[in-house]
C-alpha cells in the first residue's frame, strides 16, 4: 500500500463534502430580510463554507496530513470528517451525516474508476480544489490557504512516476472495494446498476501519452516493424487532446471532480442488497485491535491540528438536514443496518486530572510488549495532543 495516499483521498472526499454542504444550503436558502432566526440565509451560506474550508486547509492540519503514513480506517477517516463539518454553526445529525459520508465516497470511488491513467487521480484532485476556491472568492486569507496547499500537492506529487501512482490507486480502490452504495444521481445517468456497481463506458478519451486501440505492430528481432494488424475494439475511442496541467491556474482537461451539483438535483442514496449482506458478514470484530492504540495516536494528531475555532456567545447552531423531510430523516436512522452506522469517535480535551487519568488506564489497556522506545511513547503524545484541541 502507497503511504502517500491519506492527502489525495482526504481533500477529494472533503471536496464532495463542500459540493454536498453547499447544493443543501443554497436550496434551504432564505433572503436575509425574510428569514426568521432558524432559518439560513445567504449570509450563513457563506459563514459555514468559510469556517470548514478554513478548518480543512489549516496549515497545521494539512503538514499533519502530508506526512507519510498509512490510510485511516473508514471509521477513523468518518471522525474526521465529523469533526470537520462540524467546525461552524451547522449541525448534523446520524441519519445526515451517514448520508453526506455515503455521496462523498461513493462520488469520489466513481471518479478514481474512470480516471484513463493513475496520474489522472491528482488532476482530480486539482479540479476539487479549484472548485474549492470558487467557494470562497470574498475571502483571501482563506484562498491563501487553499493555494499554499496546491503547492505543497503539486511539489510532493508532480515528480512521482507512474508505478507510484498506480500504487496509490490501487490504495484507493481497496479503501473502496466493499462500498456499493445506490446513489440517484449516478442511477439516473446510468453510470451504476441497482446492486450499486459503477458502469464502466468503452468510449471516450484514451489515457494521455498512449494511442487508440485497433492496431497491433509486429516487430523482428531488430526492431523493425514487419506487420500490422488491425482488431475490433467494440468501443468509440479518440485520441486525448492534450494532457492535463499542474499550473496553479491551468486548464486540467479532465472533468472529473468538478461539482456536479452545480446543477440543482435531489440526491438520494440507498444500501443494496448485496452490500447490506456483505456488511453483516464483515462487522469488525469487538476484541480489542492491538493497533487501535496507534491509530488513535495518529487520528488525534491529525484531529489536534484542525485548531477548530469555537464561536463564542450563546449562539445555537443551525441544523441542515439532508433529506428531503425530518420524517425521512428519522426513517432513513430507524431503517440504516447496524453494521453501517458510523460509530463516531467523540474525543473531547479538558483539563480535567480524573478524565486524563481514565485515559492513562484505557491506553495501559492496549500496551504491546517489545515496542520500540519511539512508539511507547506514544500514548502521552495522544493525551498532550488532546489537551490542546
Amino acid at each position: 500500500m502507497s503511504m502517500r495516499t491519506l492527502p489525495l483521498l482526504f481533500l477529494n472526499l472533503g471536496g464532495e463534502m463542500l459540493y454536498i454542504l453547499d447544493q443543501r444550503l443554497r436550496a434551504q436558502n432564505i433572503p436575509g430580510d425574510k428569514a426568521r432566526k432558524d432559518e439560513w440565509t445567504e449570509v450563513d451560506r457563506k459563514r459555514v463554507m468559510n469556517d470548514i474550508i478554513s478548518t480543512m486547509f489549516n496549515q497545521k492540519f494539512m503538514d499533519e496530513l502530508f506526512k507519510p503514513q498509512e490510510l485511516y480506517s473508514k471509521k477513523a477517516l468518518r471522525t474526521v470528517y465529523d469533526r470537520l463539518a462540524h467546525a461552524s454553526i451547522m449541525r448534523l445529525n446520524q441519519a445526515s451525516m451517514d448520508k453526506l459520508y455515503d455521496l462523498m465516497t461513493m462520488a469520489f470511488k466513481y471518479q478514481v474508476l474512470l480516471c484513463p491513467r493513475p496520474k489522472d487521480v491528482l488532476l482530480v484532485t486539482l479540479n476539487h480544489l479549484d472548485a474549492i476556491k470558487g467557494l470562497i472568492q470574498d475571502s483571501p486569507t482563506i484562498l491563501h490557504q487553499v493555494d499554499k496547499t496546491f503547492r505543497q500537492l503539486t511539489d510532493i506529487y508532480g515528480g512521482l512516476s507512474a508505478g507510484e501512482f498506480q500504487l496509490i490507486r490501487q490504495t484507493l480502490l481497496i479503501f473502496f472495494q466493499d462500498l456499493h452504495i445506490r446513489v440517484s444521481i449516478f442511477l439516473k445517468d446510468k453510470v451504476q446498476n441497482s446492486s450499486g456497481r459503477f458502469v464502466l463506458p468503452v468510449s471516450g478519451p484514451v489515457p494521455w501519452g498512449t494511442e487508440v486501440p485497433g492496431l497491433i505492430r509486429t516487430f523482428n528481432n531488430k526492431g523493425k516493424e514487419v506487420k500490422r494488424t488491425e482488431f475490433k475494439h467494440g468501443g468509440s475511442y479518440v485520441a486525448a487532446p492534450k494532457e492535463g496541467s499542474l499550473e496553479l491556474y491551468g486548464d486540467r482537461v479532465l472533468k472529473l471532480g468538478t461539482n456536479m451539483y452545480s446543477v440543482n438535483r435531489p440526491v438520494e442514496t440507498h444500501m443494496s442488497a448485496a452490500s447490506k449482506n456483505l456488511a453483516s458478514q464483515t462487522q469488525e470484530s469487538i476484541v480489542p485491535n492491538p493497533l487501535a492504540k496507534e491509530e488513535l495516536n495518529l487520528l488525534a494528531r491529525l484531529i489536534g491540528g484542525m485548531e477548530i475555532q469555537k464561536p463564542s456567545g450563546p449562539e445555537p447552531g443551525f441544523r441542515l438536514n439532508l433529506f428531503t423531510t425530518d420524517e425521512e430523516e428519522e426513517q432513513a436512522a430507524l431503517t440504516r443496518p447496524e453494521e453501517l452506522s458510523y460509530e463516531v469517535i467523540n474525543i473531547q480535551a479538558t483539563q480535567d486530572q480524573q478524565t486524563n487519568q481514565e485515559l492513562v488506564r484505557i491506553m495501559g489497556e492496549f500496551e504491546i510488549t517489545d515496542q520500540s522506545r519511539q512508539s511507547s511513547s506514544k500514548g502521552d503524545d495522544w493525551l498532550a495532543m488532546m489537551d490542546e484541541l
